[in-house]
């Protein structure tokens, strides 16, 4: 697509906002029940197209892709009249007679850049914000993932108003385009880096952005207090680091702080839940995602290939480049300054690192830059509650990883390097709405003390005023206040 075709697609979606017709609740709830029948309809394409482009299994596709949309969509369609609301707000008793009230109204016309990873989730999660607060919306996935954008770009326009949502596919030169474009809002799931380009030209229109970067999720390991449950425990860190789409997710768990003297006990577990899960040969395995293409291959297996780190692995560590195949793999105390310690893994590896106590875990994890997530197993409300208070990040999760991410209920999003803004639910709705605050007044009584000329008097009823005394102000009138 070349410059001025994107003109007039933008050109048209302006059109379309103006006219007024997204802000009806009509409008909205078609869009979402077309959605709903989209994955209704194409349910079975969905699945070739994830497989195509990262190997993933129906099961892993329909739990972190289709359903996660479909819930969303349903959840949405469900509550979108009382979102929509109008929301009363307290007045003081200062300014009667006087009403006032805060009315979500859209933004305008947005763009969402989706990400290749979760190609589907990550494109349409947050279109159905964009739709229920009632804008339109310019959605462009992630060329990383051909198979699934190219899917979405043909298919999406059968089901939704093409002249409120386009799908507009393409690389590097289409992102550089559309981004000298002014738009009313810009989401944006991906790396720390190109959100710095996003954030980047957004100012220079003054364009409010929601940035959903990744980070190093720390998981934090109590066995002292969760020993009795480390089945469970490991295969919910198994789970939660190689479930998701390889490692290669932004709240996939980065490493593993525990006690030194329950590592080989920790190894052991997780070793034996791999093989359970993806059984002797992780390579002949159906239930294990490849990595994305061969630049992120390279990118991982230099890392391992680093002499100080590959003797740190005590699980796994082979590869396959003509099957873009990552082996899952642990690591025992890696160098702290290697890259697999400094960087996002976003792949299959994952670190353990020993401390004397698991106390200091909080040091550790608060002297680095803000996690997307810390997840903690531990049983110790003491220790949970030094974690909250201690530690920053965007959510925390305690005896379990990644279900947050699917609890519409819960907003989803990160501070710091991990991103800023929010979304899931209501919290979606928010994220594509402008609170506008109204207010109405009648004409009398009108207050003198707030014009001018200024005198003493004036300034005391202004002080009693802002303090809510009202007996001072009456004693003030009443001329029995010195």
């Amino acid at each position: 697509m070349d410059h001025q075709e994107i003109e007039a697609s933008l050109e048209e979606l302006r059109k379309t906002f103006r006219s007024g017709k997204t802000r009806t609740v009509e409008w909205r709830k078609t869009q979402l029940r077309a959605l709903i029948q989209f994955f209704n309809d194409n349910e079975e394409n969905i699945f070739q197209a994830l497989n195509q482009d990262l190997g993933k299994h129906p099961v892993e596709s329909y739990r972190d892709e289709v359903g996660v949309v479909l819930k969303s969509a349903n959840n949405s369609l469900s509550c979108i009249e009382k979102w929509m609301a109008p929301k009363k707000s307290h007045i003081p008793l200062l300014m009667f007679p006087a009403s006032g009230q805060v009315i979500p109204e859209p933004f305008g016309v947005v763009l969402i850049f989706g990400s290749w990873n979760f190609p589907i989730t990550m494109a349409l999660d947050p279109l159905i914000g964009a739709i229920s607060a009632g804008n339109t919306v310019l959605l462009k996935p992630s060329d990383l993932s051909p198979k699934c954008s190219s899917f979405l770009a043909n298919t999406l326009p059968k089901y939704l108003d093409s002249e409120a949502i386009k799908v507009i596919e393409g690389g590097i030169n289409v992102c550089e385009q559309i981004l000298q474009q002014k738009w009313d809002k810009i989401f944006f799931t991906g790396s720390q880096r190109v959100g710095r380009v996003i954030m980047t030209e957004a100012a220079k229109h003054l364009t409010p952005v929601t940035l959903e970067l990744g980070g190093k999720c720390p998981l934090v390991l109590d066995t002292a207090t969760v020993s009795s449950d480390m089945k469970i425990v490991a295969k919910r860190i198994v789970g939660g680091k190689w479930g998701p789409c390889s490692g290669q997710a932004c709240i996939s768990v980065d490493y593993v702080l525990v006690e030194e003297k329950f590592a080989s006990y920790l190894i052991d577990s997780l070793s034996r839940i791999i093989r359970k899960f993806y059984g002797e040969n992780t390579k002949e395995s159906k239930s294990l995602s490849r990595i994305a293409n061969i630049k992120a291959f390279d990118r991982l297996s230099s890392v391992i290939k680093d002499p100080l780190v590959a003797a740190s692995i005590v699980h796994g560590g082979s590869t396959d480049e003509e099957k873009l195949f990552i082996e899952p793999t642990i690591l025992l105390n890696p160098p702290l300054d290697s890259e697999i310690m400094t960087e996002e893994i976003f792949g299959p590896l994952l670190p353990i690192i020993t401390v004397n106590n698991i106390q200091e875990s909080i040091q550790f994890i608060s002297s680095r830059p803000k996690p997307l997530v810390i997840y903690a197993f531990t049983k110790d409300e003491t220790f949970k509650r030094q974690i909250l208070t201690q530690t920053s990040s965007g959510s925390v999760v305690f005896n379990d990883t990644m279900v947050q991410f699917v609890c519409d209920e819960l907003p989803f999003g990160g501070v710091g390097h991990s991103g800023f803004g929010r979304y899931h639910g209501k919290y979606s709705f928010d994220t594509f709405s402008h609170e506008k605050a109204v207010m109405q007044r009648g004409f009398f009584p009108e207050l003198e003390p707030r014009y001018p000329p200024w005198n003493n008097f004036k300034l005391e009823f202004i002080k009693l005023a802002y303090s809510f005394n009202y007996l001072g102000l009456l004693l003030l009138l009443l001329g029995l206040k010195k």
